[in-house]
């Protein structure tokens, strides 16, 4: 582990650009049902937002080429494939505003369909929500840091960045307060979230090549996420479990996911592996693997086979002890560095409410093993 360093510098103006929305693998996973806003089911929707105006002098402009794979593609579609990093709905204004041009000509129609050797170009100028991000001196636990990259390990409580609602006091706004340069890196480099009431760790880049590679690694499931979860109901069945069930907004309930029928309902494939720790009368002690990463998917999949979180009301869960929060951890995470090559598995320890809550039901926590 590498001890946490202290970076100092002059402010910088901001310009945290809109980006990185694809479907990153996140594990996005928690948040009570406090208000729609903290739910985010995506990051494609989250922080939309008008773009600024007048703003030329701090916007970035971008030219990428069109490959044979996308010949006579819609433009927008082929800008999603090209620049996965931005939001769909942020493409969409960049369109919409003429910010785009094909070969030197601005294309405002989204259904344009472009050809093999066309060269793309996007001013991408940032929207009114990230100029409003500001640094905030907000002590954060890093676990481990190079001139690259680093990793957080985010308390629960702690939202990841910016949105209605949450317009300060977030991972982003410490991460700017602790270094300038993080201003010149979209979203100060977080490429994936966990939820507000999700804690564990989160890696974030500090520079705009190892962003583009970690989102690279994590669409290609090249990150491994595992979490640590106490769920409700003594645990039957073999030891492993895998749920491969697809997750959609639920039809009854939009603030709730749920595994839905994609022949009826719109959703995506999501897989978690699930490996039981303990057991007792009142429930279970699990780790649980991401392969996918949907919108609250161990929560889902969890509730799906009967074993909803602790303190999970949103999806049955009940209280136990003092947990206060849905009883997930995100206690590992392994990849290779993307730039240096080296090998990291880091470890975040169970935080005091889970591990008293466990105490309640008489489950034991190794911390030498992080299980």
């Amino acid at each position: 582990m590498v001890k946490a360093k202290s970076v100092k510098g002059a402010q910088a103006p901001l310009n945290v650009l809109e980006g990185v929305a694809v479907d990153l693998g996140s594990g996005v996973e928690g948040s009570q049902p406090v208000n729609s806003s903290e739910l985010m089911p995506s990051l494609d929707e989250s922080l939309d937002a008008e773009l600024v105006e007048g703003t030329q002098g701090e916007s970035e402009i971008r030219s990428v080429p069109i490959g044979a794979a996308l010949h006579s593609e819609r433009i927008d579609r082929a800008l999603a494939e090209l620049v996965p990093e931005f939001s769909r709905s942020y493409l969409q204004q960049l369109l919409g505003q003429g910010l785009v041009a094909l070969n030197g000509k601005p294309i405002s129609k989204s259904a344009f369909k472009v050809k093999a050797g066309d060269v793309v170009a996007l001013e991408m100028r940032p929207t009114l929500q990230s100029q409003a991000f500001r640094p905030e001196q907000i002590l954060i636990d890093v676990v481990y840091e190079d001139e690259h990259l680093l990793v957080v390990n985010k308390p629960a409580g702690l939202v990841v960045h910016p949105a209605p609602g949450n317009w300060s006091g977030t991972l982003l706004n410490a991460l700017l307060g602790r270094d300038a340069r993080a201003a010149l890196v979209p979203r100060a480099g977080i490429v994936h979230r966990l939820d507000k009431d999700t804690s564990g760790l989160m890696v974030v880049a500090r520079d705009r090549s190892t962003m583009d590679a970690l989102v690279s690694m994590i669409a290609a499931r090249e990150v491994s996420r595992k979490y640590l979860a106490l769920a409700h109901k003594p645990w039957t069945g073999p030891a492993m479990r895998t749920v491969a069930a697809p997750i959609g907004r639920d039809p009854r309930n939009r603030l709730r996911m749920a595994v839905v029928d994609l022949a009826v309902h719109a959703g995506k494939a999501a897989r978690t592996d699930i490996r039981l720790l303990e057991s007792a009368d009142s429930g279970c002690w699990v780790e649980c693997t991401l392969h996918t990463g949907r919108t609250h998917q161990i929560r889902v999949h969890m509730a799906s086979i009967g074993h909803p979180l602790v303190a999970d009301a949103l999806y049955g869960g009940s209280l136990v002890g003092k947990m206060g929060r849905q009883a997930l951890h995100a206690y590992r995470l392994a990849f290779q560095h993307p730039v240096t090559g080296q090998q990291l598995v880091l470890h975040a320890p169970l935080p005091a409410d889970m591990r008293e809550a466990m105490a309640d039901w008489g489950l034991s926590y190794n911390p030498s093993t992080g299980s």
